[in-house]
């Protein structure tokens, strides 16, 4: 099976959800002309990081979704992006949503918080991994930070993921660390990644884009720059099989020493 992925990068404003819809609206069609079956967005696409009204912002998410799921029946894609959820307790949920062909298949929630830029005061973590089952096949889905956590994206490849997306909001100076991990995350998994970052500044941060897709030899088959736009690139599961049989690494892995 082969599948066209894309990724959508651009200037994440922040708290005005309205403007983030919008340029969506106008993605969107433009990467289903491209061939698009397979769409990621940004971490927080809809709203950024607007700590001082995501508990307000978070309750629109829902209504949101719903318009997901519309543009997704419209122009046949599986749209993978995060936003903002309630949690209940006072914080919020950084939560990819995969919705497939109209249908919201599965959430994820981000597991590992940045308390670097205190996302663990706002946020509160989630408590499994997510492998969605969606018509193009297993995707795993992880956000941003969870990255740099290989176990997390070993998991996903062992239950089965063809694709690992990664919306993100990752700001400079760390683009080296960005690009680096990514490859590795397709090279010692053996699976494609696509990956969707922001670009410009948003807030006091400024973000470099480079959103990319990579094969399973960690080839670099789509790069976005630093500008707004959006990349496509082939994903084929044949290839992947063939790479997986050359190499067979699953098979020569000893689990029970480590």
């Amino acid at each position: 099976m082969d599948v066209t992925a894309a990724a959508i990068q651009f200037t994440v404003q922040q708290g005005d959800l309205a403007a983030n819809l919008a340029y969506l609206r106008q993605a969107l069609p433009r990467a289903a002309e491209r061939g698009a079956q397979l769409v990621v967005l940004p971490e927080m696409w809809s709203t950024g990081f607007a700590y001082k009204a995501l508990n307000e912002l978070a309750q629109q998410t829902a209504g949101v979704v719903a318009e997901l799921q519309e543009l997704s029946a419209r122009h046949r894609l599986v749209i993978i992006g995060s936003q903002p959820e309630p949690a209940g307790d006072g914080r919020v949920y950084n939560t990819a949503h995969v919705v497939d062909n109209g249908c919201l298949v599965t959430n994820y929630r981000k597991l590992h918080l940045f308390s670097l830029l205190g996302e663990d005061r706002a946020f509160r973590g989630g408590d499994g991994w997510c492998l969605a089952e969606t018509s193009l096949g297993k995707i795993g889905v992880i956000i941003c930070y969870d990255l740099r956590f290989p176990e997390l994206s070993r998991r996903l490849a062992l239950e089965g993921a063809r694709v690992i997306c990664v919306p993100a909001q990752w700001p400079k100076p760390r683009q080296e660390h960005w690009r680096t991990l990514l490859r590795a995350r397709a090279i010692e998994n053996q699976l494609y990644v696509v990956a969707a970052n922001a670009c410009g500044q948003i807030g006091k941060l400024d973000f470099f884009g480079m959103s990319m897709v990579i094969d399973p030899q960690g080839e670099v088959l789509a790069d976005a720059g630093e500008r707004p736009g959006e990349i496509t690139a082939p994903l084929s599961w044949e290839a992947m099989d063939a790479w997986r049989a050359q190499i067979p690494c699953f098979n020569d892995r000893r689990p029970e020493l480590y």
